[in-house]
Order: structure tokens, then C-alpha cells, then sequence
């Protein structure tokens, strides 16, 4: 899908790749809504870009109910939607509480699965729209810490290519981005010493260098443009996302026959 004149909306859009993601497509010629809590940081940004600043808290379960209809009405059908909200509290799971695991299920996956669902009504019906999921190479391999981290990012790698079955025959695009450590406040912040000597062990391996925010967003606005179905940063670690997903890709053409109603 053509980026350029496009209402695209982005969550978690006021800082690190939720940022980079709102530049790239908006230096691309989309007409960016941007998502985020902090309403000054938005509005600075949209102000800049031309866009418009939504703020929404995404762990308010109301809000994120009229999250779609609210940007629709404001700024028009949004043509693309980039679930890119995220977080993760880095830490054994005997040393997690309830609440924090329940943030982060909520935020990396129902809320993106919410979102997606408000959004493709209207796709649907205007014939046509994308949805781009920013995943995490953690959906494939985890380090210590990263439990519920990686059980959502690989529930929404799956919801996503799993989602796909429902879309047949309708020209809706779905992109799933999967990628590796980004220098952001998030791992800048990144504590858990364990999860540290795990970052280090396979960077001296060469197997997960860190990505810049501003190549996942270029990254990302050339998967929504070239249609691609998953792109994985950084590159050289394309093969564990390739054959985790594997066994969807071999059941597809066993039930290429099968089509649900549109």
C-alpha cells in the first residue's frame, strides 16, 4: 500500500520506535495520528509532522474501546494501523507480581489485538487498509527475564499470521515486524543481569547486533509499501523467525480451499 496521503495511526508513537516509525511514514507523505499517555510530548510531534496527537491511555480498557472511532472521526478512515505499544518488566517470574504481568499481556498483546479488530470493519468495507504489528525477535528465542515478554510477542506473531486465514480474499495487508534490541530508554533501562549477559553473549556471537529505532521504521514503511507478509531486523537472524513460523506456512496451501465469508 502507498504510503503517501494515507491516515496512518501509530501507538506508543512519542518516543523511541513509535517515534521513528510516525517520521519515516510521515516524511513518506502519510497523515499520521499519533497515540501515546503523554499529551504535551504528542502534541509537540504532531505539530511537527502535520499529524494529529490522540492521546489515549492503552491500559484503560474504555479507552482503548473507542480508540478507533475516536481517530476516525477526528482525522478520517484510518488506512493504516501500526501496533507498536509495548513494554516489559525484565525480571524472573518468581519475582514478577500479578499486576505487572497482567500490564503486559494487556499492552503487547490484547490491546493489539483489540485494535486490530475496531480497524478492519472499515477496511473492509472501503475496500482495502494495513496493519503492521511491531513484534520481537523474543517471539522466537527468549533470554532469562523475558517470559511474559516473549509469551505475548509470540502470541501476536501468531495472532497476526494466523489472521491472515481470515483476511483471504479481501485486500488488506498484514505486516509482522519481528526485531531485536533497539537502543531505547526500555533497554537502556534494562537491569536484570542475567538478561544483560544474555544481550552480550549473542552480540559477541554476531547472532543479535543492536537495530537503530530509525532503520526499523524505514524497515517498516517498506513492508507496508512492498506488501511484505514478515520482515526481521536484523536480517541475519531471519532464520529463527522463518522457522518458528514455518508450520503455518506448510498448513496454508493444505487449506487453500477453504475460504471465509467476506
Amino acid at each position: 500500500m502507498e504510503i503517501r496521503g494515507r491516515h496512518v495511526l501509530v501507538t506508543g508513537a512519542s518516543r523511541g520506535i513509535g517515534e521513528a516509525i510516525a517520521r519515516e511514514f510521515a516524511a513518506r507523505g502519510g497523515r499520521p495520528t499519533l497515540v501515546a499517555r503523554t499529551a504535551s510530548t504528542l502534541e509537540a510531534l504532531a505539530d511537527e509532522l502535520g499529524g494529529r496527537a490522540l492521546p489515549a491511555d492503552l491500559f484503560d480498557r474504555t479507552q482503548v474501546a473507542s480508540l478507533i472511532r475516536r481517530a476516525e472521526e477526528e482525522s478520517g478512515p484510518v488506512d493504516i494501523l501500526v501496533n507498536n505499544a509495548g513494554m516489559e518488566h525484565c525480571k524472573s517470574l518468581l519475582d514478577t507480581t500479578g499486576p505487572e504481568a497482567d500490564e503486559v499481556v494487556h499492552l503487547n498483546l490484547a490491546v493489539p489485538i483489540q485494535l486490530t479488530r475496531q480497524v478492519l470493519p472499515g477496511m473492509r468495507a472501503r475496500g482495502g487498509g494495513h496493519i503492521l504489528q511491531i513484534s520481537s525477535m523474543a517471539a522466537n528465542g527468549a533470554l532469562p527475564g523475558f517470559a511474559v515478554y516473549s509469551a505475548t510477542k509470540a502470541g501476536l506473531s501468531h495472532f497476526t499470521r494466523s489472521l491472515r486465514q481470515d483476511l483471504k480474499g479481501l485486500d488488506i495487508g498484514l505486516t509482522n515486524l519481528e526485531v531485536g534490541p533497539v537502543p531505547t530508554d526500555i533497554m537502556a533501562n534494562l537491569e536484570y543481569q542475567p538478561a544483560l549477559a544474555g544481550f552480550a553473549r549473542l552480540r559477541r556471537l554476531g547472532l543479535l547486533p543492536a537495530v537503530s529505532a530509525e532503520r526499523v521504521a524505514r524497515a517498516a514503511a517498506d513492508g507496508v509499501e512492498r506488501g511484505k507478509r514478515a520482515v526481521w531486523l536484523p536480517r541475519r537472524a531471519a532464520l529463527f523467525g522463518a522457522l518458528t513460523g514455518a508450520p503455518q506456512r506448510i498448513v496454508e496451501p493444505l487449506i487453500a480451499g477453504v475460504r471465509p465469508p467476506v
